[in-house]
């Protein structure tokens, strides 16, 4: 398995490195694919980093084997698609999580986003879009307190109004967490059925254990 860097330089190396082949990838794709279809492409990549550095960091902030529930308000700004028809995002999620090891946990998360509708799309008759997530993630401190995430999972659509998509959930994070409280940033990209969108994130929770 491949180490982390542990010197100044090597990780300064590895940071020029990581965002060169970074501009790369989003030049390419933005050249050559839809901005749909980029957004989600970027999600996907920044996930797949997440879940790659949560698999190699190191700290002692979880508990092996310990389960632990956490409810959470959370309030976004829409991205990509929808952002022309809602400007804000509010929720509330339970997550139910597991620890593996001492830095490690895995989560299984589920709420409810809303999607509210601006007064230009209420002006033509719309209304709020509802979104019920369903979400299993890893959950990996580098550091006391602090930690990469990484979701996957399914969106269900709950508006009446609109047609009740299925979409695919990709979702990479960073949060801060101590006994009691968690508090996490993240991107959030819903795909599926040629429309696209997003939201940037941010949660608050308190959780206990089990």
């Amino acid at each position: 398995m491949p180490c982390l860097p542990q010197t100044g330089n090597e990780i300064g190396t590895m940071a020029k490195y990581l965002l060169n082949r970074g501009y790369r990838i989003i030049y390419y794709f933005t050249k050559n694919t839809t901005m749909k279809n980029s957004t989600k492409w970027i999600a996907t990549v920044a996930t797949a980093a997440a879940i790659f550095f949560s698999v190699n960091v190191k700290a002692q902030t979880t508990d092996k084997s310990a389960w632990r529930l956490g409810f959470g308000v959370e309030g976004g700004i829409p991205t990509g698609a929808i952002h022309d028809y809602s400007k804000f995002e509010l929720g509330g999620t339970a997550r139910l999580q597991y620890g593996i090891a001492k830095d490690v946990a895995l989560t299984l998360t589920s709420g409810y986003y809303n999607f509210f509708a601006d007064q230009n799309a209420k002006d033509i008759g719309g209304k709020s879009i509802g979104l019920v997530p369903v979400k299993v993630g890893v959950k990996a401190f580098f550091t006391d307190n602090v930690y990469f995430g990484a979701e996957a999972g399914a969106g269900f659509e709950t508006s009446s109004q609109y047609v009740k998509n299925t979409k695919l959930i990709l979702s990479p994070g960073l949060g801060w967490a101590n006994k009691s409280w968690d508090v996490g940033v993240r991107y959030e990209n819903f795909s599926g059925q040629n429309d696209s969108y997003g939201t940037v994130a941010l949660r608050l929770a308190y959780g206990f254990s089990l």
